[in-house]
């Protein structure tokens, strides 16, 4: 490991993992989405009704992999399927109220678990790690050419 690009490799395997654990205890804790859930209703919060399709080009993922993680969350009543807005043929899927709710919630969750992990840091050291978060992640995105919407 005598690169700084196989540390970074290596802390983002171990970021992965811990993040993996909390989902287990976020549920026991009353949490109620899974990774997928979690993803996909905050890219249709931030983008509005999503069709399999756009769902698909957005996250560069198969269109059964998709209709089967949209299912169990139809199931679940977090999203609802909807005539297009715009007018398409295509159905969308637009997120319910309890889907808002349980995002809200399990957003606040994880934010509470950051703050718990850096509560000795300064606000300087997370806005700078944030800043290089986003930094990654848009480098990430436009490599791929899908990037996410931000607020």
């Amino acid at each position: 490991m005598d690169k700084p690009t196989h540390l970074i490799e290596f802390e983002t395997m171990l970021l992965g993992r811990h993040l993996q654990l909390n989902a287990p205890r976020s549920r026991r804790g009353g949490g109620q989405l899974d990774r997928s859930a979690y993803t996909l209703l905050s890219r249709i919060r931030m983008e509005g009704p999503m069709s399999i399709g756009q769902l698909s080009d957005a996250f560069g993922l198969d269109a059964s992999t998709l209709n089967r993680q949209t299912a169990a969350m139809l199931r679940a009543g977090l999203v609802e399927r909807i005539q297009d807005p715009d007018g398409g043929i295509a159905r969308k899927f637009r997120i319910t109220d309890a889907g808002e709710l349980g995002l809200d919630a399990e957003r606040a969750e994880n934010i509470s678990g950051l703050e718990r992990v850096m509560a000795a840091w300064s606000p300087g050291e997370v806005s700078l790690f944030a800043a290089y978060l986003k930094r990654l992640n848009s480098d990430i995105e436009n490599l791929d050419g899908r990037p996410w919407p931000r607020p």
